[in-house]
């Protein structure tokens, strides 16, 4: 029999295997303040549950924490990786919870303006080496830019400090290299 780790018959690892990200164990977090806020948890589970989810390094190690409030299982990453041009995103295009995008050479183009956003919160990774990133938002945006890195670039927020009621809520975290990142409203 063929050894599982070698040749076609290689094992792919589960879903439950998959390493977490920052994005996720916020999520996780978020979730349990909920479920304590709601009644569902006691502050000691609160506290004991928002510790392992800080310290879990695999979907498997956050499912259980939060299996028992509902299927309020933490939601997953959509990933958007380049290694040369631009990654654009512009018109109707649906916003998910969480977005890691990546890429080694070129720029970043998201306009949210027009987007269809189904969440309040929206939690948008950037790791880009060589390039920069234009962040479009509608104008009841709140952004924050305060998790960004730059190395060799800078940070432009253009957008309000203040949320306005009803809008949504934009985190950006991640680091880039030799570039900017721009916000702006359209």
């Amino acid at each position: 029999m063929p050894d599982a780790g070698s040749g076609p018959l290689a094992v792919v690892p589960s879903d439950s295997l998959m390493r977490v990200t920052h994005a996720e164990r916020d999520r996780a977090v978020e979730l349990l303040q909920q479920a304590f806020a709601d009644g569902r948890l006691t502050s000691l589970e609160m506290e004991e549950r928002i510790a392992g989810a800080l310290a879990a390094r695999s979907r498997g190690d956050l499912a259980p924490l939060t299996a028992d409030l509902g299927g309020a299982e933490p939601e997953k990453v959509v990933e958007l990786k380049g290694t040369g041009g631009r990654i654009t995103r512009t018109g109707a295009w649906r916003v998910p919870r969480a977005l890691r995008v990546e890429s080694d050479y070129g720029g970043v183009v998201l306009d949210l303006s027009h987007a269809v956003i189904e969440h309040p919160v929206i939690d948008i990774e950037l790791s880009l080496e060589y390039g920069s990133a234009l962040l479009t938002v509608p104008s009841d945006a709140d952004v924050d830019v305060d998790g960004v890195v730059c190395q060799w670039g800078r940070v432009v927020c253009r957008a309000p400090k203040r949320r306005q009621p009803g809008g949504p809520r934009i985190r950006l975290t991640g680091k880039l290299g030799y570039g900017r990142l721009k916000v702006r409203f359209r």
